[in-house]
């Protein structure tokens, strides 16, 4: 019986990111709605499937999930218009919403999210976020390896971050390291494009810490991020889109540097993860089991981002499970 996936947006990111493995995936039946037809249309032509003319239309094939690729400016209304009709399952783009575009998150678009989250578990249907930078190669390998070599629990971090990979580095910081604390912030020292950058000190609630450093002035013909993790049991560094990962192990008179192969570049492997990532969801589904990256991990990453805004902004630490609960 055929996968029932279907697409509300069919913008850039549908075609770019999505359609290219959904398409070739056997057993994915597809469907778009767009509030331009046309682009749903040319989708549809170009990868097959059918168009729907409304969302009422959408939801009546009762498709097994649907994937939410709206522009993160208009994610918030998509996806409360979506939930009217009652989905099984819902598969979000990242960040969760972004109404003032994802290099200026504010604290509203954290109660929005938590409101997009509350109405599906309202209506009974489980959410899923795409996170693909948890399915790079580099971050498999490493989670494997701090499990298999015991290293224990994140003790400090530092991240260097440029915008375009903001949400995602964030959200692989808490997946090595765990819950946000508190957090203390600066912004605007420099601004480049019209986004400022921040700056911020935190503490997860295991007791590590770190500091956080986001620009948009970062070149795009350097390493995009360089983030380092430092375990009880040894140090991790990353760099750039599944880029050379080093490992400092104290058992090891040696450093172990993986990295691409000559032939391999950073954007192909950027593209194939968005492939890992729908793989691993459209399976989760035929399995029967929960999504690989459940749709309360975009609140977690938006709690973040806007416990670091208000601190900026106030001048203050913020204590960011008692100022912005994850509780819905």
């Amino acid at each position: 019986m055929a996968l029932k996936v279907a697409l509300l947006g069919a913008g850039n990111v549908a075609r770019n990111s999505y359609l290219p493995y959904l398409s070739r995936r056997a057993g994915v039946e597809l469907s778009y709605y767009s509030r331009t037809r046309a682009r749903a249309e040319a989708c549809a032509a170009d990868f097959g499937g059918s168009v729907a003319a409304s969302l009422e239309e959408l939801l009546a094939a009762e498709p097994d999930t649907v994937l939410v690729l709206t522009h993160e400016t208009q994610r918030y209304e998509a996806a409360l218009a979506l939930l009217d009709y009652r989905p099984k399952r819902v598969f979000f783009e990242k960040p969760l919403v972004a109404m003032a575009g994802q290099d200026s998150v504010t604290e509203d678009d954290f109660f929005r999210a938590r409101e997009v989250l509350a109405g599906a578990a309202a209506v009974g249907a489980e959410t899923a976020m795409i996170f693909n930078y948890r399915f790079f190669d580099q971050t498999v390998r490493a989670r494997a390896l701090v499990a298999q070599r015991g290293w224990g629990a994140l003790r400090q971090a530092a991240l260097v971050v440029n915008y375009a990979c903001w949400s995602h580095c964030i959200d692989l910081l808490g997946l090595f390291g765990g819950p946000l604390a508190t957090i203390t912030a600066l912004a605007g020292g420099v601004e480049y494009e019209g986004a400022v950058d921040v700056a911020a000190a935190f503490q997860l609630a295991n007791g590590a810490s770190g500091t956080i450093l986001g620009s948009r002035g970062i070149d795009f013909g350097l390493p995009l991020y360089e983030m380092t993790f430092n375990f009880e049991g040894g140090l991790l560094r990353f760099t750039d889109l599944d880029g050379p990962l080093e490992v400092f192990d104290p058992a090891s008179r040696y450093v172990e540097s993986h990295g691409l192969r000559a032939n391999f570049n950073r954007w192909a492997q950027y593209e194939d993860s968005f492939a890992k990532s729908l793989a691993a969801y459209l399976d989760s589904i035929e399995a029967g089991d929960p999504p690989p990256v459940p749709g309360r991990a975009g609140l977690a990453e938006l709690q973040f981002e806007a416990a670091l805004r208000r601190s900026a902004a106030l001048g203050r630490p913020v204590d960011a499970a008692g100022e912005f609960p994850l509780d819905f």
